[in-house]
């Protein structure tokens, strides 16, 4: 595994001659909070490379100055390019995502060991992939794993591309691509009002929702002190329980952790007490999501435009929400005109 700066440096010479790069990644966010990238995984020409980003004796800049204008291969790229732009500000300048031209062509089964053994006919393990990857050193197994997750995306993609142009879809490929690097390179700043709503809030009361607030905030403290997914420190549906017996002044501790320490405890107990004393004109509203109130006329046109969708994916072969989404069907209907102007040009021409 590449983890210093020399090792870096006596790597990097690889990349330069050659005329493709698959990457994939690793993160621990079913073992720490916040989650952070803790491998990268990178096929060329050269061989199969592994580079730990949590080495303290690696700077990776050097690495993206690299990959900057290059096209990277992927397989469901979202995740991996939302990741690398939060944690090292970098978004690749055009991306070939295999997931994305298997969809394209119709394939049902998606996921990257379904494409390789239907494509390639080599079947992959799948046991390590909700391991740990911010332990050190990796295991051979893991190591294994990684290395498979790029080592096949080369030879898949050529037949995914030879496939697409076939079709005549390999412009549709790329503006999926160019969108998805252009929405992914964007990192939204969460609305601090939206990040306690957690599933199960609507049927909380008032009082209730004010003590949800100040359990999640606690619960967002304790999971960064103790380096720990959020559901590690309380369930959201024990939260939401928690929290509507709070205001019920009903007993709590079923819905407490007996392994919680002294501190943990405490803590709690002193944010369960400050949402039961918030002032009753300064509790908090319950969200009512803002409908659109739809014409019987435009009801129709989503009727309308849904069958034209669906009688176009079926002639193509592919899943209809590809062309366009519930929500895409109901900004047209309600106007024609400035929702057609955000789809793909590809898009439009099958709904124009």
């Amino acid at each position: 595994m590449i983890a210093t700066n020399e090792a870096l440096g006596e790597w990097l010479p690889c990349l330069d001659t050659a005329d493709w790069i698959a990457i994939d990644t690793e993160a621990d966010s079913l073992h720490a909070y916040p989650e952070k990238l803790c491998l990268l995984q990178l096929t060329a020409n050269a061989g199969d490379f592994l580079i730990d980003p949590l080495s303290p004796a690696l700077d990776l800049a050097p690495l993206w100055s690299e990959l900057a204008g290059r096209e990277l291969i992927l397989h469901g790229a979202d995740y991996d390019l939302r990741l690398l732009k939060k944690d090292f500000n970098f978004s690749p300048s055009v991306v070939f995502d295999t997931m994305i031209a298997a969809r394209l062509l119709g394939v049902e089964k998606f996921g990257l060991s379904n494409l390789v053994e239907q494509f390639l006919d080599v079947s992959l393990e799948k046991g390590p992939q909700k391991a740990n990857w911010a332990l050190r050193p990796l295991t051979p197994r893991m190591e294994e794993y990684a290395r498979n997750d790029t080592r096949y995306l080369k030879p898949l993609s050529d037949l995914l591309r030879s496939q697409l142009e076939a079709k005549g879809r390999l412009s549709w490929h790329a503006e999926v691509c160019a969108r998805l690097i252009s929405e992914c390179s964007i990192l939204h700043t969460p609305d601090p009002d939206q990040l306690w709503r957690i599933k199960g809030n609507a049927k909380l009361e008032r009082r209730g929702l004010a003590v949800l607030r100040e359990v999640c905030q606690w619960r967002e403290r304790e999971a960064i002190v103790a380096n720990r997914p959020l559901f590690f420190i309380m369930s959201p549906q024990r939260v939401v329980a928690l929290s509507a017996a709070a205001a019920e002044a009903q007993p709590l501790e079923e819905f407490i952790s007996h392994r919680y320490s002294p501190r943990r405890r405490e803590q709690l107990d002193q944010a369960i007490k400050q949402g039961l004393a918030v002032p009753e004109n300064q509790l908090p509203l319950h969200i009512r999501q803002k409908g659109v109130r739809m014409t019987a006329s435009q009801k129709q046109k989503v009727v309308d435009i849904q069958a034209l969708r669906d009688r176009h994916a079926t002639e193509l072969e592919i899943d209809p929400t590809l062309i366009a989404s519930r929500a895409t069907m109901t900004a047209l209907a309600i106007d024609w005109d400035k929702a057609f102007e955000t789809l793909m040009n590809w898009q439009k021409e099958i709904l124009g």
